[in-house]
């Protein structure tokens, strides 16, 4: 009997559709580190699931948290990580005046991605714990890389907890460095009280990658 192949099978890259939308919401909640789950539930019904509202924000067809920004990771029939970025548009002078009125959680982030506008904005980038330690992540910035130049977009972006060093660090080693900060508000909801961190990576430092290759 010829034995079983126990290889891992290499992972796939697709774009999400709509019927993803549960999974986006729950790799939204792992990169948003409780920040959304306290918003969807505040805006759940009585006795619903915070991620059920998640999912049906992460369905709409025209906002940037949507499935259509989203690249999934799959590994054999199972959703692995995500990527959720696009073109981050120039503020205009009503949004930067309707900062003061934010919730203090949301000011500092609001606030940062407003200083980058036409870099092309990774919104959250996530892997189920399961997957992880096999590349992932680091592919998932590659096809980041590769939606930036498809946008037209010259530099990339996105935000890291000071205090989340493991992450702070990935994104060091994939060139990126930080070019603005926040303090924040502590708030029960994430374990983070001191800074977050706006990282960004010019494409012009960035070499094409073959992402059909990757193993």
């Amino acid at each position: 009997m010829k034995p079983a192949d126990l290889t891992p099978a290499l992972p796939r890259f697709r774009d999400a559709r709509k019927t993803d939308a549960r999974a986006v919401a729950q790799l939204i909640e792992i990169a948003g580190e409780g920040i959304a789950w306290f918003f969807w539930s505040q805006e759940a019904e009585p006795g619903q699931d915070p991620l059920e509202v998640g999912a049906a924000r992460a369905a709409r067809d025209n906002a940037n948290f949507s499935y259509r920004n989203a690249v999934l990771a799959e590994r054999g029939d199972a959703v692995a990580g995500m990527l959720l970025g696009y073109r981050l548009p120039t503020p205009s002078a009503g949004d930067l005046a309707a900062l003061a009125e934010l919730p203090a959680l949301l000011r500092p982030l609001l606030e940062l991605e407003y200083q980058v506008p036409g870099s092309f904005y990774i919104n959250a980038l996530a892997v189920f714990p399961q997957f992880r330690g096999h590349g992932l992540g680091g592919a998932l910035l590659s096809i980041a890389q590769e939606r930036a130049r498809a946008a037209g977009c010259d530099s990339l972006s996105l935000q890291v907890f000071a205090e989340n060093e493991r992450a702070f660090r990935f994104y060091q080693r994939h060139g990126y460095e930080v070019v603005d900060r926040r303090p924040i508000f502590a708030h029960p909801c994430y374990p983070y009280s001191t800074e977050v961190l706006l990282v960004t990576r010019s494409l012009a430092d960035v070499e094409g990658r073959d992402l059909t290759a990757w193993a």
